[in-house]
């Protein structure tokens, strides 16, 4: 019998001969307790209806249900999503707070994942910390509109935390390059209509990442963020549809200054004081030159010429023998984020990358031991930067902004072409989807984004 509970615990395993009655105690370790640390892990994407395990998709199940799944992976918090196929029946558990079973080190919040709406074919959007689950005026979910933008200003307007979901679908290509500039169809239901959202101000907090493969994932947000923008990540499961294993497969940690509530977790995916990864990586209090990441807009001011200094601390876990059924899988195979797709060899090390407009700038090995270690790399920058720590593809931090002599990030003429070019996709593939009364008003979106992206081209450097 094998025992767990989730990625920051040991299994433990044990004999049990059968041949009657028997009890059996098991007492899983743990290799690592970041809440110790201030750092509270959560899954923002997880179901109580609609996919597996259910024998009635469209009812699901009860909160404690999902207080059993959250509980038995050691999360500190779980967002379960309604959305479409149970959308009528698993609302009635919406209440804008915790649910009842929440304690104070677990909270179960229920939120809601705009998926089987109008809008999914332009990409799924995660509303978190919602007053209100009713879109206005709309008392059936085909009454909701036919694009993401609007739905993304309703949740904004009521102080919600919005992002898209498993990003990478829609946005295959052929090569794990980081960034790469290759052209995705933007034909599915992952963070598409993101490259359109991300120009108009406040609209998108982050992209969700550790469900879809990893290069699919990251290379729109490295896009945005090399043009100028700072949208964050946020670490998510959708079990059980993308998987029906267990839920935080993929995590967000949030650092949390005081008690654990529902607000501050959501407010740190929103500011970026989070990590995100498979819990068997962590990246804990990611600095650039003292300016921790999620405090103070993650800006930092340096004079042209001057270095970067970057610190943190960080830990893994791998078995002392390699697991060649995950190390073998191509990167568009599940599991995407895992710790194992990270060793060196047959070694017990992976490699920590300080990441730098989207390049690998300075990489050191650590010892994946579960011992929390302090790393540091001193970097010259040019020209303004954002800043990364990862362990790819197992574990990713959220950016430092370095403003060199108080210019904007612009780092990458390329970047915004293709962002340009992406805008011009997206719309061959949703604009026949948009409702007509809807139209004239996705085209004058998708306009303003074009004309962003023109501007952004013009104010960065040729050759970038």
């Amino acid at each position: 019998m094998t025992c767990g509970r989730g990625p920051e615990y040991h299994p433990q395993e044990q004999e049990l001969r059968v041949d009657g009655p028997a009890e059996l105690s098991c007492q899983p370790a743990r290799w690592i307790d970041p809440s110790k640390h201030g750092w509270y892990s959560g899954d923002h994407h997880v179901h109580a209806a609609g996919c597996s395990h259910y024998d009635s998709p469209t009812q699901g199940v009860e909160p404690k249900d999902m207080w059993a799944q959250a509980l038995g992976e050691g999360l500190n918090v779980a967002c379960v999503l309604t959305w479409g196929p149970c959308y009528y029946y698993q609302k009635r558990f919406f209440s804008g707070k915790d649910h009842p079973l929440s304690t104070a080190e677990s909270l179960l919040h229920y939120d809601l994942e705009v998926s089987g709406f109008p809008s999914s074919h332009a990409g799924h959007l995660v509303l978190l910390g919602l007053k209100e689950q009713d879109y206005p005026g709309a008392s059936r979910i085909e009454q909701w509109p036919s694009w993401d933008l609007p739905v993304l200003q309703w949740a904004k307007a009521q102080g919600a935390v919005t992002g898209f979901t498993h990003s990478g679908w829609g946005l295959a290509v052929a090569t794990s390059e980081l960034p790469n500039y290759e052209m995705p169809g933007f034909d599915s239901i992952g963070a598409n209509e993101y490259i359109v959202d991300v120009t108009h101000d406040g609209a998108v907090d982050f992209i969700s990442a550790a469900d879809t493969p990893a290069p699919w994932e990251l290379n729109i947000w490295y896009h945005a963020l090399n043009v100028g923008f700072r949208t964050r990540i946020s670490g998510e499961t959708d079990f059980p549809c993308i998987t029906d294993d267990r839920v935080g497969q993929g995590r967000s940690y949030c650092k949390i200054d005081g008690p654990l509530t529902y607000r501050s977790w959501i407010e740190a995916v929103r500011t970026g004081c989070t990590y995100v990864g498979d819990g068997r990586s962590h990246l804990m209090d990611f600095t650039v030159n003292g300016r921790e990441s999620g405090t103070g807009g993650s800006e930092v001011s340096l004079a042209a010429g001057s270095s970067a200094r970057v610190t943190m601390r960080v830990a893994a876990w791998l078995d002392a023998l390699p697991n060649q059924s995950i190390r073998s899988l191509a990167y568009d195979q599940s599991p995407y984020w895992d710790i194992e797709r990270a060793r060196i060899g047959a070694s017990r090390e992976v490699p920590e990358e300080l990441i730098v407009s989207g390049r690998p700038a300075a990489r050191q090995t650590v010892i994946a031991d579960g011992t929390l270690r302090d790393v540091s790399f001193e970097v010259p920058l040019r020209q303004s930067s954002w800043l990364a720590a990862r362990i790819y593809p197992s574990a990713h931090t959220n950016p430092v902004f370095a403003m060199v002599d108080g210019r904007p990030i612009r780092a990458s003429r390329r970047s915004a072409e293709w962002s340009l070019a992406a805008v011009n996709q997206c719309w061959t593939q949703k604009a026949p989807k948009i409702a007509p009364g809807e139209l004239e008003a996705a085209r004058k979106a998708y306009d303003h984004a074009r004309a962003v992206y023109r501007r952004l081209i013009a104010e960065s450097p040729p050759g970038s």
